[in-house]
């Protein structure tokens, strides 16, 4: 279902081209402020989807949320067959943010709960890895084909995994939050690799003890008295947990990280590739550039699954930010130089463009991709899953995930009015200036919680004990 996610993201990438050389408005081209809508109205709408997903993770269950949300994706992908109003791209752009965003929640909670210490990381960083796959595949469908169709066969997707969601069991930790122990004791077995139940006896049991000292009070086993005591404690005690330090800290120190990673001049870059390779000249076909890009991202994400395992959170942050930092000064001073100001849509962006020096924005832009997504792109979705209380998890990551959002729709939509307020020039070193003022603060206010146990992070959070800044080396 991320998979599906990231072809969301990518979308907007071979939309906005496409429906300018077709000039879908009305026979003219779209204006820079409807291009500006298109990159940007899903994502706000998808911060409704990420809070929406996050009040019924906790209800319905982790693994029944996603696949609630995959038949609606796929309607809201068939609305752009049928399209031919600007409103309706924007109507069908909304559908699939909302729709999209709300397995955020389910699916990030759900790694975390179902995760070993020592493989958390790693198996969140994969969550980045496939979003990223999504977008590739997005830019090598709309380098060849027309933009329908695309829409078309994105549509498929999340109809794959509305099927394969019938074979994987709920989170363990939820099924024991309910009740429902046997369940949740042959879920485990399942997720350790289809093992036995005997194999997995001491894991479970630690993990009912875990829920029960958090969770529950101590009550008869009856059903009745089960959801009694639930719903007390859901009308009791909620607004007390999402007012608590332990939550706000936490939520706090995301939604600085989502807004370090977007405003840095990589998400833009991914929504905006064609014009700005055409902008800055690169010397090939811009939608090449485009696809060239979204294997940068892979490889990025796919080296973030090894840069936190043997680096940790803190140097894959602050050194990734920083290297940011410095590829946007590059990328803003050579626009400086060649005299390049704003960006350009149209098709005779890429005359003229045969100096020796060409190469430099494309490697330059491609290695700022490489770099931010080997690092400050997924080191947010990595923590969200593991910052917050196990009661009130769902819904932060609901929240953190909402927040994601907010930062992305305004960075796309602000980008081009802060392209003709302060040219590419200004906009770069604005970049590379956040990045590094990031870097600092992330020293002194990120801990380091690779290989160390939810418990460990939570209590570090709850200030019961206090994380070092060191990798936890687990021996097997």
């Amino acid at each position: 279902m991320v998979l599906a996610n990231g072809m969301v993201a990518g979308y907007p990438t071979v939309l906005i081209p496409s429906l300018y050389k077709e000039n879908f408005n009305s026979g003219s081209p779209i204006t820079e402020d409807q291009i500006s809508w298109i990159g940007s109205i899903g994502f706000i709408c998808s911060l409704f989807g990420c809070l929406l997903s996050g009040i019924i993770t906790h209800p319905i269950g982790r693994s029944r949320a996603i696949r609630l949300a995959s038949p609606f994706l796929f309607v809201a992908w068939l609305l752009f067959l049928f399209a031919n109003e600007i409103w309706h791209i924007y109507l069908a752009l909304c559908l699939c943010g909302l729709t999209s965003s709300l397995v955020e929640a389910p699916i990030i909670a759900y790694k975390a709960e179902v995760s070993q210490p020592h493989l958390r990381g790693m198996l969140s960083a994969t969550t980045s890895l496939s979003c990223v796959l999504g977008v590739l595949i997005q830019f090598l469908l709309g380098t060849f084909l027309y933009w329908r169709t695309v829409a078309v066969i994105s549509s498929v997707f999340p109809l794959i995994t509305f099927v394969l969601l019938f074979f994987i069991p709920e989170s363990p930790h939820w099924l024991i939050m309910r009740n429902k122990r046997e369940d949740a004791h042959r879920s485990l077995a399942w997720l350790r690799g289809w093992t036995s139940l005997n194999d997995v006896e001491e894991e479970f049991l630690r993990l009912c003890v875990k829920c029960d000292t958090e969770e529950h009070p101590k009550v008869s086993s009856s059903s009745e008295d089960v959801e009694r005591v639930t719903n007390e404690r859901t009308w009791n005690v909620t607004l007390k947990m999402y007012t608590e330090k332990r939550f706000l800290w936490p939520l706090s120190l995301v939604f600085f990280i989502f807004f370090l990673s977007h405003f840095n001049g990589s998400c833009t870059l991914q929504t905006y590739a064609v014009s700005i390779f055409a902008t800055m000249k690169a010397p090939m076909d811009e939608f090449y550039a485009t696809v060239i890009l979204g294997i940068t991202e892979v490889v990025g994400c796919f080296l973030s699954l090894f840069v936190v395992k043997y680096f940790g959170k803190r140097i894959m942050g602050i050194a990734t930010l920083s290297a940011v930092g410095i590829c946007d000064i590059a990328v803003g001073a050579y626009a400086f130089l060649i005299n390049v100001q704003y960006l350009k849509w149209s098709e005779d962006a890429l005359s003229s463009t045969t100096s020796q020096y060409a190469w430099i924005p494309l490697c330059l832009l491609l290695l700022l991709s490489l770099v931010a997504h080997s690092g400050i792109r997924v080191l947010p979705w990595i923590l969200l899953g593991e910052v917050f209380p196990h009661e009130t998890r769902a819904a932060g990551c609901g929240i953190g995930s909402a927040s994601y959002y907010l930062f992305i729709f305004f960075s796309n939509k602000l980008f081009i009015i802060m392209v003709n307020a302060m040219t590419i020039f200004g906009v770069y070193e604005l970049y590379a200036a956040i990045s590094f003022v990031g870097a600092l603060l992330m020293y002194f206010a990120l801990p380091e919680t690779e290989g160390k146990d939810l418990d460990e992070v939570i209590d570090h959070f709850s200030e019961i004990s206090r994380l070092d800044n060191k990798v936890k080396r687990t021996i097997h």
